[in-house]
Protein backbone atom coordinates (compact mmCIF):
# COMPACT_ATOMS: atom_id res chain seq x y z
CA UNK A 1 0.00 0.00 0.00
CA UNK A 2 1.50 3.34 -1.08
CA UNK A 3 0.80 6.47 0.99
CA UNK A 4 -0.48 9.62 -0.71
CA UNK A 5 -0.62 13.22 0.53
CA UNK A 6 -2.74 15.89 -1.22
CA UNK A 7 -1.74 19.55 -1.19
CA UNK A 8 -4.67 21.46 -2.69
CA UNK A 9 -6.79 24.39 -1.49
CA UNK A 10 -9.90 23.54 -3.52
CA UNK A 11 -12.19 21.18 -1.55
CA UNK A 12 -13.98 20.13 -4.74
CA UNK A 13 -10.71 19.00 -6.34
CA UNK A 14 -9.73 17.16 -3.16
CA UNK A 15 -12.99 15.20 -3.21
CA UNK A 16 -12.59 14.45 -6.94
CA UNK A 17 -9.00 13.18 -6.49
CA UNK A 18 -9.84 11.07 -3.42
CA UNK A 19 -12.84 9.45 -5.12
CA UNK A 20 -10.87 8.54 -8.24
CA UNK A 21 -8.09 7.03 -6.15
CA UNK A 22 -10.57 5.10 -4.01
CA UNK A 23 -12.52 3.80 -7.02
CA UNK A 24 -9.61 2.87 -9.28
CA UNK A 25 -6.42 2.39 -7.25
CA UNK A 26 -6.79 0.09 -4.20
CA UNK A 27 -3.00 0.07 -3.81
CA UNK A 28 -3.01 3.78 -2.94
CA UNK A 29 -4.31 5.34 0.26
CA UNK A 30 -4.70 9.06 0.94
CA UNK A 31 -3.10 9.54 4.36
CA UNK A 32 -3.50 13.31 4.62
CA UNK A 33 -4.43 16.55 2.92
CA UNK A 34 -3.32 20.15 3.34
CA UNK A 35 -4.84 23.40 2.13
CA UNK A 36 -1.96 25.52 3.45
CA UNK A 37 1.77 25.31 2.69
CA UNK A 38 2.90 25.38 6.34
CA UNK A 39 0.63 22.44 7.14
CA UNK A 40 1.84 20.65 4.00
CA UNK A 41 5.44 20.63 5.19
CA UNK A 42 4.52 19.17 8.60
CA UNK A 43 2.25 16.60 6.95
CA UNK A 44 4.88 15.43 4.47
CA UNK A 45 7.56 15.14 7.16
CA UNK A 46 5.19 13.27 9.48
CA UNK A 47 3.60 10.84 7.01
CA UNK A 48 6.63 10.33 4.73
CA UNK A 49 4.40 9.69 1.70
CA UNK A 50 5.33 7.70 -1.37
CA UNK A 51 3.46 10.16 -3.58
CA UNK A 52 2.25 13.74 -3.26
CA UNK A 53 -0.39 15.23 -5.54
CA UNK A 54 0.13 18.94 -5.31
CA UNK A 55 -1.10 22.18 -6.84
CA UNK A 56 1.73 24.41 -8.05
CA UNK A 57 0.03 27.43 -6.47
CA UNK A 58 -1.64 27.29 -3.04
CA UNK A 59 -3.11 30.43 -1.45
CA UNK A 60 -1.31 32.42 -4.17
CA UNK A 61 2.03 31.02 -3.03
CA UNK A 62 4.31 28.80 -5.10
CA UNK A 63 4.64 25.27 -3.67
CA UNK A 64 8.19 25.06 -4.92
CA UNK A 65 9.25 26.97 -1.82
CA UNK A 66 8.09 24.11 0.43
CA UNK A 67 9.81 21.53 -1.73
CA UNK A 68 13.04 23.46 -1.22
CA UNK A 69 12.58 23.10 2.56
CA UNK A 70 12.34 19.31 2.38
CA UNK A 71 15.91 18.03 2.19
CA UNK A 72 15.16 14.50 1.00
CA UNK A 73 12.52 14.41 -1.72
CA UNK A 74 12.06 10.66 -1.39
CA UNK A 75 8.63 10.59 -2.98
CA UNK A 76 7.01 10.89 -6.38
CA UNK A 77 5.21 14.10 -7.38
CA UNK A 78 2.21 14.79 -9.57
CA UNK A 79 1.48 18.47 -10.12
CA UNK A 80 -2.12 19.56 -10.74
CA UNK A 81 -2.56 23.23 -11.58
CA UNK A 82 -4.28 25.86 -13.65
CA UNK A 83 -0.96 27.55 -14.42
CA UNK A 84 1.08 26.16 -17.32
CA UNK A 85 3.95 28.53 -16.54
CA UNK A 86 5.11 26.25 -13.69
CA UNK A 87 5.76 23.27 -15.97
CA UNK A 88 9.50 23.96 -16.32
CA UNK A 89 9.93 24.15 -12.54
CA UNK A 90 8.05 20.86 -12.22
CA UNK A 91 10.56 19.21 -14.55
CA UNK A 92 13.36 20.17 -12.15
CA UNK A 93 11.71 18.01 -9.49
CA UNK A 94 11.44 15.02 -11.81
CA UNK A 95 7.65 15.10 -11.55
CA UNK A 96 5.73 12.02 -12.66
CA UNK A 97 3.27 14.28 -14.48
CA UNK A 98 2.05 17.85 -14.82
CA UNK A 99 -1.75 18.01 -15.20
CA UNK A 100 -3.74 21.11 -16.11
CA UNK A 101 -7.07 21.78 -14.41
CA UNK A 102 -9.87 20.98 -14.86
CA UNK A 103 -8.62 17.45 -14.35
CA UNK A 104 -9.52 14.76 -16.87
CA UNK A 105 -10.07 11.29 -15.43
CA UNK A 106 -8.15 9.47 -18.20
CA UNK A 107 -5.07 11.69 -17.87
CA UNK A 108 -5.22 11.51 -14.08
CA UNK A 109 -5.37 7.69 -14.10
CA UNK A 110 -2.45 7.47 -16.55
CA UNK A 111 -0.39 9.70 -14.24
CA UNK A 112 -1.22 7.52 -11.24
CA UNK A 113 -0.33 4.35 -13.16
CA UNK A 114 3.05 5.85 -14.03
CA UNK A 115 3.65 6.81 -10.39
CA UNK A 116 2.76 3.30 -9.19
CA UNK A 117 5.26 1.79 -11.65
CA UNK A 118 8.00 4.11 -10.38
CA UNK A 119 7.17 3.48 -6.71
CA UNK A 120 7.04 -0.29 -7.26
CA UNK A 121 10.43 -0.25 -9.01
CA UNK A 122 11.87 1.78 -6.12
CA UNK A 123 10.41 -0.65 -3.57
CA UNK A 124 11.85 -3.66 -5.41
CA UNK A 125 15.25 -1.97 -5.50
CA UNK A 126 15.10 -1.28 -1.75
CA UNK A 127 14.12 -4.89 -1.04
CA UNK A 128 16.96 -6.15 -3.23
CA UNK A 129 19.47 -3.99 -1.36
CA UNK A 130 18.10 -5.26 1.95
CA UNK A 131 18.33 -8.86 0.77
CA UNK A 132 21.97 -8.41 -0.29
CA UNK A 133 22.73 -6.71 3.03
CA UNK A 134 21.13 -9.59 4.94
CA UNK A 135 23.10 -12.17 2.97
CA UNK A 136 26.33 -10.32 3.73
CA UNK A 137 25.62 -10.14 7.46
CA UNK A 138 24.15 -13.53 8.33
CA UNK A 139 26.28 -16.46 9.45
CA UNK A 140 27.72 -17.68 6.16
CA UNK A 141 27.77 -21.35 7.18
CA UNK A 142 23.96 -21.35 7.46
CA UNK A 143 23.28 -19.88 4.01
CA UNK A 144 22.84 -21.80 0.79
CA UNK A 145 23.47 -20.11 -2.49
CA UNK A 146 21.58 -20.94 -5.69
CA UNK A 147 24.15 -21.13 -8.48
CA UNK A 148 22.51 -20.65 -11.91
CA UNK A 149 23.93 -22.92 -14.62
CA UNK A 150 22.94 -23.81 -18.16
CA UNK A 151 21.05 -26.87 -16.89
CA UNK A 152 19.37 -25.25 -13.89
CA UNK A 153 20.51 -24.47 -10.35
CA UNK A 154 23.09 -26.00 -8.03
CA UNK A 155 22.67 -25.28 -4.32
CA UNK A 156 25.64 -25.13 -1.99
CA UNK A 157 26.58 -23.58 1.33
CA UNK A 158 28.58 -20.37 1.00
CA UNK A 159 31.37 -21.81 3.13
CA UNK A 160 31.82 -24.61 0.58
CA UNK A 161 33.13 -22.11 -1.96
CA UNK A 162 36.92 -21.98 -2.13
CA UNK A 163 37.27 -19.49 -4.96
CA UNK A 164 35.53 -17.95 -7.96
CA UNK A 165 37.26 -17.33 -11.26
CA UNK A 166 36.06 -15.04 -14.06
CA UNK A 167 35.39 -16.67 -17.41
CA UNK A 168 34.00 -13.93 -19.65
CA UNK A 169 30.38 -13.32 -18.66
CA UNK A 170 30.46 -16.55 -16.63
CA UNK A 171 32.11 -17.53 -13.34
CA UNK A 172 33.79 -20.82 -12.50
CA UNK A 173 33.23 -21.76 -8.86
CA UNK A 174 35.56 -24.22 -7.14
CA UNK A 175 34.23 -25.98 -4.04
CA UNK A 176 35.48 -27.98 -1.07
CA UNK A 177 33.85 -31.04 -2.69
CA UNK A 178 36.27 -30.66 -5.62
CA UNK A 179 33.46 -29.52 -7.87
CA UNK A 180 34.00 -27.07 -10.72
CA UNK A 181 30.74 -25.25 -11.42
CA UNK A 182 30.26 -22.90 -14.36
CA UNK A 183 27.77 -20.26 -13.21
CA UNK A 184 25.90 -18.04 -15.66
CA UNK A 185 26.61 -14.89 -13.65
CA UNK A 186 29.61 -12.56 -13.77
CA UNK A 187 32.34 -12.42 -11.13
CA UNK A 188 31.29 -8.86 -10.30
CA UNK A 189 27.80 -10.08 -9.40
CA UNK A 190 29.27 -12.62 -6.96
CA UNK A 191 31.60 -10.01 -5.51
CA UNK A 192 28.58 -7.80 -4.77
CA UNK A 193 26.39 -10.52 -3.26
CA UNK A 194 28.80 -12.73 -1.27
CA UNK A 195 29.74 -11.70 2.31
CA UNK A 196 32.50 -9.10 2.21
CA UNK A 197 33.91 -10.40 5.51
CA UNK A 198 34.50 -13.77 3.90
CA UNK A 199 35.30 -13.10 0.25
CA UNK A 200 37.97 -10.84 -1.22
CA UNK A 201 38.75 -10.04 -4.83
CA UNK A 202 42.52 -10.30 -4.98
CA UNK A 203 42.71 -9.98 -8.76
CA UNK A 204 40.44 -8.92 -11.63
CA UNK A 205 39.86 -12.59 -12.38
CA UNK A 206 39.75 -14.07 -8.88
CA UNK A 207 37.46 -13.80 -5.86
CA UNK A 208 38.63 -15.96 -2.97
CA UNK A 209 37.30 -17.27 0.34
CA UNK A 210 39.86 -15.91 2.79
CA UNK A 211 39.14 -18.82 5.17
CA UNK A 212 40.44 -21.18 2.47
CA UNK A 213 43.84 -19.49 2.12
CA UNK A 214 46.61 -21.78 3.37
CA UNK A 215 49.64 -19.67 2.53
CA UNK A 216 50.78 -16.25 1.30
CA UNK A 217 54.14 -15.84 -0.42
CA UNK A 218 55.80 -12.47 -0.84
CA UNK A 219 56.74 -11.00 -4.17
CA UNK A 220 55.87 -7.93 -6.18
CA UNK A 221 52.24 -8.42 -5.32
CA UNK A 222 52.69 -11.84 -3.85
CA UNK A 223 50.49 -14.86 -4.34
CA UNK A 224 48.29 -17.08 -2.23
CA UNK A 225 47.95 -20.83 -2.12
CA UNK A 226 44.39 -21.99 -1.68
CA UNK A 227 43.03 -25.05 0.08
CA UNK A 228 42.69 -26.84 -3.26
CA UNK A 229 46.36 -26.19 -4.06
CA UNK A 230 45.75 -23.42 -6.57
CA UNK A 231 48.27 -20.57 -6.64
CA UNK A 232 46.71 -17.18 -7.35
CA UNK A 233 48.54 -13.91 -7.91
CA UNK A 234 47.61 -10.94 -5.74
CA UNK A 235 47.24 -7.73 -7.77
CA UNK A 236 49.84 -5.18 -6.68
CA UNK A 237 47.27 -2.47 -5.99
CA UNK A 238 45.26 -4.89 -3.81
CA UNK A 239 48.15 -6.35 -1.81
CA UNK A 240 48.16 -3.96 1.18
CA UNK A 241 44.40 -4.06 1.48
CA UNK A 242 44.42 -7.86 1.33
CA UNK A 243 47.18 -8.27 3.92
CA UNK A 244 45.42 -5.86 6.31
CA UNK A 245 42.63 -8.44 6.68
CA UNK A 246 44.99 -10.72 8.59
CA UNK A 247 46.52 -8.06 10.84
Amino acid sequence: MFKVVLVEEDSKNIRWIKKNIQDNFPGLTVEGEAKELTKAIDLILKIKPDLIIIDALVNNKSVFSILEEIKHLDFEIIFVTSHKKYSLEAIKYNAVDFLIKPLVKEDFCIALEKSIKKMTAKLINQELKLMISNIKNVQHNNVKLAIPTIKGFIFLFIDEIIRCEANGAYTIIYTTKKEKITASKSLKEYEESLPTKLFYRIHNSHLINIHKVTQYNKGRGGYVIMEDGMQIEVAIRRRNSFLSIFQ
